[in-house]
């Protein structure tokens, strides 16, 4: 039986792993002939677009109290959230907007890809000790990949979450480069974060993203974590 580190030994070691050759993929995946239909619309529109809008940038301490507008099976983990976001300087609504799209609060969560649990993170940013479902180390590898594409981001937060799922290096790529996959996360994942941080109380961004598919991973969370919607 695999075991989880111990939380201090998640957070020291995880400067330690270095590559940036892979992001950490999204547990909603559009079919093969669907991105090969709108991949190239999708790219143009958002390279058009990109120069209109405004970078949205986390604050120094980042934000104290976690937005409603996530999920039941996200705000499951909520004190979990806060925890991490506290140790790690991340604003916590930034890191459920990660969890939301790449798990929706499912640990188990495992994507073709091979990406593995809450935040998805590709095995290759684990230590052979590591045990990649348990949730505190899975937040530790996947926001410490979070946090350095911010910085190479300059914390712009669309950017940054076009490095954690498509990998670093397109941080700096023309957004004309990123894969269909990278500009749709980028513009959920950007649009959820804006409402969040809003103080709305509801956001048409993650309405879209759940009527775009990503019901079906929150069902799926539903039952692992057994919560009564």
């Amino acid at each position: 039986m695999s075991r989880a580190r111990s939380n201090q030994d998640d957070w020291q070691t995880a400067a330690a792993l270095e590559s940036q050759g892979s992001g950490c993929l999204s547990g909603f995946i559009i079919p093969p002939l669907m991105v090969l239909l709108v991949g190239s619309l999708l790219a143009f529109f958002a390279f058009k677009t990109s120069t209109q809008s405004i970078p949205m940038q986390v604050s120094p301490s980042g934000s104290i109290q976690l937005s409603p507008i996530f999920t039941p099976e996200v705000q499951y983990w909520k004190a979990s959230i806060l925890r991490w976001a506290a140790a790690t300087g991340l604003d916590p609504n930034l890191v459920a907007v990660i969890m939301q799209i790449e798990s929706c609060g499912d640990p188990f969560a495992r994507s073709g890809a091979g990406a593995v649990g809450l935040f998805q993170v590709m095995p290759d940013h684990f230590l052979p000790s590591d045990d990649p479902a348990a949730p505190d180390t899975n937040a530790a590898r996947g926001l410490d990949y979070l946090r350095r594409s911010l910085s190479a981001a300059g914390n712009d937060v669309r950017l940054a979450l076009a490095g954690y799922n498509g990998g670093i290096g397109l941080v700096s790529a023309g957004e004309w480069s990123w894969p269909a996959e990278t500009i749709r996360y980028a513009y959920w994942g950007s649009g959820i974060y804006a409402d969040a941080v809003s103080g709305a109380s509801s956001s048409p961004r993650l309405d879209e993203w759940l009527s775009g598919g990503g019901s079906s991973l929150c069902t799926q969370a539903d039952q692992k974590l057994g919560i009564n919607k």
